[in-house]
Parts: C-alpha cells; sequence; structure tokens
C-alpha cells in the first residue's frame, strides 16, 4: 500500500468508526435509520480528513477537530441526500448504494437531510463541552462560518446557479464562480477550520486559504472528468449523468485534454501557497496529489 493510500485509508476508517456516537438519540427511530444509512454509507471522508491534515500540519491533534468534521461530513451528506432526489438530479445510486429517498422514500429523505443539516450547527454550538480549551467565541466563529460556506452564499448557492445553468453555454469566469460556492466553499471551510481550531498564525490562514481554494476548484474539475470517462463500479453511481442534464462542465467548456492540464496547474499551486516556516507539509501534499489521481 502506498503512502497516500494508507494515510487515506487510516484517517477515513477512524473517523466512520466515531460517526455513530455524534446522531442524536430518542428521535423518530426510521429518521435515524435514514441519516444513518447515508452518513454511514462510504464516501471519501476528504473534507474531515483536509481538516485533521491542517491540524496534524500545525502540530494540533486530529481529535480536536472531531465533531467540526462530523459537522461537516454531517451538511455534506445532507447536500447529496438532497442531490439525488427527483427534483434536482435524479439519480437511483450514491457511492454503489440505493439513494436515501429509494430506501426512505422522498418525504423521509427529506427529513433526514434537514435533521444532518440543523444537527451539524448543535455539535459546533456544544464544542467547548467536548473540549474546554476552545471558547464559545471560536464556536461561535465556526458557527457563522459554516453557515456561510453552507448556506446561500455558499454551497446552496452554488447549487442554485448549476440549477440555472443547465443547457446553457457558460463562459470560465462564471463556471468557475458556480463551483467556488458549489463545491469550493465547504472544502474552504474544511481547511480553515482546522486553521482555526489549531490556533494558525495569520499568515499561516493566509496559505491554508490560498490552498483549500485551489484544491476546491481542481477537486470539481476531476470530478467533471470522472462524470464522463469514470468507471461506474468504482464511482458507484452513473457516469455521463452532467451530459444527460445539460450540465455546464470542465471538459464541455475546455476539452478533455486542457481540462486535466488546467486541474495539474490548481494542485502545483495549492502546493506552492503552503510552502511556509510552521507547516508540516507531507500530508497535504498527499491530498493534493489525491485528487489528481483518484478514480472515485
Amino acid at each position: 500500500m502506498n503512502p497516500l493510500q494508507e494515510y487515506l485509508e487510516e484517517q477515513a476508517s477512524w473517523f466512520t468508526e466515531q460517526l455513530p456516537r455524534f446522531l442524536p438519540r430518542d428521535i423518530p427511530e426510521r429518521l435515524l435509520q435514514s441519516m444513518d444509512y447515508s452518513l454511514r454509507a462510504g464516501g471519501k471522508r476528504f473534507r474531515p480528513i483536509l481538516l485533521f491534515s491542517v491540524l496534524e500540519s500545525i502540530g494540533k491533534s486530529r481529535e480536536l477537530g472531531l465533531e467540526t468534521a462530523v459537522a461537516i461530513e454531517m451538511i455534506h451528506t445532507y447536500s447529496l441526500i438532497h442531490d439525488d432526489l427527483p427534483g434536482m438530479d435524479n439519480d437511483d445510486y450514491r457511492r454503489g448504494k440505493l439513494t436515501n429517498h429509494k430506501v426512505f422514500g422522498e418525504g423521509m429523505a427529506i427529513l433526514a437531510g434537514d435533521a444532518l443539516l440543523t444537527w451539524a450547527f448543535y455539535l459546533l454550538s456544544v464544542l467547548p463541552d467536548f473540549h474546554p480549551e476552545l471558547s464559545h467565541a471560536t464556536s461561535l466563529l465556526l458557527i457563522r462560518k459554516l453557515a456561510e460556506a453552507a448556506g446561500p452564499t455558499g454551497m446552496v448557492g452554488g447549487q442554485a446557479l448549476d440549477l440555472e445553468a443547465e443547457n446553457k453555454q457558460l463562459p470560465l469566469s462564471e463556471l468557475e464562480k458556480i463551483h467556488t460556492h458549489k463545491t469550493g466553499d465547504m472544502i474552504h471551510f474544511s481547511a480553515m477550520a482546522g486553521a482555526i481550531l489549531g490556533g494558525a498564525t495569520t499568515k499561516q490562514k493566509e496559505a491554508f486559504s490560498t490552498y483549500a481554494r485551489k484544491l476546491g476548484l481542481a477537486f470539481q474539475i476531476q470530478d467533471d472528468i470522472l462524470n464522463i470517462i469514470g468507471d461506474e463500479q468504482k464511482l458507484g453511481k452513473r457516469v455521463g449523468s452532467d451530459a444527460q442534464l445539460g450540465k455546464s462542465t470542465y471538459p464541455a467548456l475546455l476539452g478533455m485534454e486542457e481540462s486535466i492540464a488546467y486541474m495539474n496547474r490548481l494542485v502545483d499551486e495549492a502546493k506552492k501557497a503552503i510552502q511556509i516556516d510552521g507547516i508540516e507539509r507531507e500530508h497535504l501534499h498527499l491530498l493534493a496529489d489525491y485528487i489528481v489521481h483518484r478514480d472515485k
């Protein structure tokens, strides 16, 4: 096993083992099952691992970021549940399993997404209960920044722009605006949450911010590429759906060769952004390389 695969698998396995204890209790059983089904359905766990990697790069333990990482994964999972609904992308499979609404029905799937979204903010609100060294001001700052990244100014706004752009030919600037918000803002928050929790310096935060912005766009370009040439069994979902829905993508706008070249440039720029004192870069470089080489 190569160092990248070993690192990702260890981090993802540890994180997934922690997830069940953060789900709410004393709630309707069917709702809990629906939440748990999608939350533990697998996936790359890229955003939590990014948070852990930032913490570790400045000498802090990943345990300090666990609850925030769970909140991030809950919001990411809710967005996927809602994305798969008939009114959005109308997908039957996600991560190799039937989508939530195919198992639990559309109504329960919507409620499970709503529950994951709101419970994520509850977890951030009680961070000082888990980590007394963290202040309520830090908790409130993370809540504010996550609301910005996940809501109408971030991911949800990007998804709205993406819907409006279907069957339209967009210029590169508009395409990047969509994906800066739809995909990039939550990746950016994951890195910045690690920086905030770990007490990074202003210069370090600026470096992490640039790194994460570059990775967010590169991540989306690879998503677009895999939707064309990916292996459905590895992806766990259908390929070609972007073209069927008339979505604007990087390969459609730039062509496959230029899209790959652009992605590689972004990853190189991300690595250069963190070439400053006080940041241990090994795992952050591995994560950047993962974006280029991932096949799911």
